[in-house]
């Protein structure tokens, strides 16, 4: 482990010397920091500074945070990392305009993904796709639909076979779909979800990538559109004033 010299410590050079302790071993992952003292007199440093220089490692996911315990030594996992982007995206610009953003991104990918779905999807792929359709099916109507409505997309983008694209889909298109506004009219609206869905898997295995992409394309858009809808709905009933 470093020790301190000369100067007192600033906390992200705290932070770097302990980062490089998880990398190197010194501070196995899984084990408690050491104490706020320790770390005070190791790096002639305050209890602020320490403080802040933890906080930091908990940003970059070098420890993780466990009420009424000592942070322990961690190391960032791609989960963590944009888990932590999407936090600041939906803090940054607000929910409204993040969420506009995120469904332009989702249309992007998913767009993409069937587009490659069309074109090589392996025979085990495509058993995947048509259990993850199927059960869509099965859950119109129920709570289960939304789980079973991602697994489907999920599906679709596991094809691409980029964990990073297939990370960002749990991660935002889950919010987004949890974000949904309730509906009157939630089994007319999943019908319709799994009409297209049904018309998406059919262009998939066709492998014509054209209609795959097209079918996407109005999927989504379609989707958003109602989604807006269904919240001017909500606050209309809500206000009975508003226009």
């Amino acid at each position: 482990m470093t020790q301190a010299t000369g100067n007192r410590r600033s906390s992200g050079m705290i932070a770097a010397a302990l980062i490089d302790d998880i990398k190197t071993g010194d501070l196995p992952v899984d084990t408690p920091l050491p104490t706020e003292r320790e770390l005070c007199e190791r790096f002639g440093a305050s209890r602020p500074t320490v403080r802040e220089a933890i906080a930091q490692l908990q940003m970059q996911g070098y420890a993780s945070a466990i009420a009424g315990h000592r942070p322990r030594a961690a190391r960032p996992s791609l989960d963590g990392i944009l888990r932590g982007a999407g936090d600041l995206i939906f803090d940054l610009l607000g929910d409204g305009e993040a969420q506009a953003h995120l469904e332009q991104m989702r249309q992007f990918v998913e767009m993409g993904a069937a587009r490659e779905a069309a074109n090589r999807a392996s025979a085990m792929q495509l058993a995947k796709i048509q259990q993850a359709l199927t059960r869509n099916g099965e859950a119109i109507g129920t709570r289960e639909f939304a789980a079973t409505d991602i697994a489907f997309h999920r599906a679709i983008v596991s094809v691409v076979g980029n964990p990073v694209l297939l990370t960002l889909h749990d991660l935002f298109v889950s919010h987004l779909i949890a974000q949904r506004p309730a509906s009157p009219n939630a089994e007319a609206l999943d019908r319709t979800s799994y009409q297209e869905h049904a018309q998406l898997h059919a262009a998939i295995l066709d492998g014509d990538s054209a209609m795959a992409i097209e079918v996407m394309d109005r999927h989504l858009a379609r989707a958003y559109r109602a989604r807006l809808k269904a919240a001017v709905g909500l606050n209309d009933a809500a206000d009975p004033d508003s226009a």
